[in-house]
């Protein structure tokens, strides 16, 4: 059996995030620890920038942004490209 890992979803409560969270907990089921985090509350915010979260719904396992997660958020050479 797997290692108990600690998960943490970085959420703003959103459709998207809460279907994300149901994705997790289904996953994780009762082998692993599921905390949701509301990046609304200014240290959850903090602690988001800390493991490099870009855009919510974000996933953190054992302290490291999930592959799953990486990247994403607004690319501003992109946007201005938009823009132009």
């Amino acid at each position: 059996m797997a290692q108990r890992k600690k998960i943490e979803v970085f959420s703003a409560g959103c459709r998207a995030c809460d279907e994300a969270v149901d994705l997790v907990k289904r996953l994780a089921g009762n082998d692993h620890d599921v905390e949701v985090l509301d990046m609304h509350q200014g240290h959850v915010a903090s602690k988001a920038t800390f493991h490099g979260v870009r855009s919510v719904p974000a996933v953190v396992v054992d302290g490291r942004l999930a592959a799953c997660c990486v990247g994403h958020g607004v690319d501003e050479a992109l946007l201005r490209a938009a823009l132009a």
